[in-house]
């Protein structure tokens, strides 16, 4: 496999960079809660009383408690015998989704649909990982998926960034090679079920085109056992393009001409309409806006 020209290495919104990507964790932890995150093996708390480390509450002794867990401050300020009880721990993870398909290799503001995508998630991930969970990855494009396991703390986020950036670069280097084929998306997720643990949340980045007749069903599926969240990639342009006649390259290779200011869109997306299935937690970005202004949105949307 060929790989894309060295004059395209460093684009911005193009090339999709590590080092972009890495710096994006001092802006994912500015917007997390002030709160911070609790040091425990799980990440976050249940709310399932067991055996964990965390006190849930105190109650009063009965027959065959565990004096171990005697709250000997309440107990001396009521005379009466009681028990702390505790919180199970639960794992967190955190599992992107990063559609590199055809369709996502383009742009008419700051970056390409894949590059604003892809900060999208890193967001996440940087998120995720400073909040105490674990992240992982699965890509979807040219060459077959970029799958990471899910880890946690820096090194894990490392992991995913690499995994990304590798991904970009050989669907970059496809389609300049002509290979344009868009398989539908419904497709490429079947691997979720085996690579995604049960219980992960599952942020999924795409434009959702060709999203294939099953793909509600395929969510719909992986949502009994994991939580999906859809984050919907727009490139609806800057607006105000000369009026005239623009040719315009369309899935399968054909050229046609648009007329005025019309915009190359995908789909349903480029008219303002939602592309993604009903049913599913959502958010619409554009791929145009500053990182930024990215980073609050989603932490509006995605928020704990």
């Amino acid at each position: 496999m060929s790989r894309a020209p060295d004059a395209m290495a460093g684009v911005p919104g193009v090339w999709l960079g590590a080092e972009a990507l890495i710096a994006l964790r001092d802006l994912a932890v500015e917007r997390a809660l002030s709160a911070p995150p609790a040091a425990i093996p799980g990440g976050f708390l249940s709310k399932r009383r067991g055996a964990g480390q965390e006190i849930a509450d105190t109650r009063e002794y009965v027959a065959g408690d565990d004096m171990r867990h005697l709250d000997r401050g309440t107990t001396a300020r009521t005379g009466v015998l009681h028990i702390r009880r505790f919180q199970e721990e639960r794992d967190r993870v955190t599992f992107l989704v990063l559609d590199l398909r055809p369709s996502m290799l383009w742009g008419t503001g700051r970056a390409f649909r894949s590059v604003a995508a892809a900060e999208a998630l890193a967001l996440v991930g940087w998120r995720a990982v400073e909040e105490g969970g674990r992240v992982g990855l699965m890509t979807i494009g040219a060459g077959g998926p970029e799958i990471v396991g899910a880890r946690g703390r820096t090194r894990g986020m490392l992991g995913v960034i690499g995994a990304m950036v590798r991904a970009h670069e050989a669907a970059l280097a496809a389609a300049l090679d002509g290979q344009r084929e868009e398989p539908e998306l419904e497709g490429p997720l079947l691997p979720l079920e085996r690579v995604a643990p049960r219980g992960a949340e599952l942020m999924l980045a795409s434009g959702f085109d060709a999203p294939g007749r099953g793909l509600a069903a395929r969510l719909g599926e992986l949502a009994q056992k994991r939580h999906p969240f859809l984050i919907e990639v727009q490139d609806r342009g800057p607006g105000g393009l000369p009026e005239g006649r623009y040719p315009l390259r369309v899935q399968g290779g054909a050229v046609r001409m648009v007329t005025g200011a019309a915009q190359p869109g995908a789909g349903a997306a480029a008219k303002g309409l939602r592309a993604a299935p009903e049913g599913f937690a959502h958010l619409r970005i554009e791929a145009a806006e500053p990182v930024a202004a990215l980073a609050g949105r989603l932490h509006a949307a995605w928020g704990r």
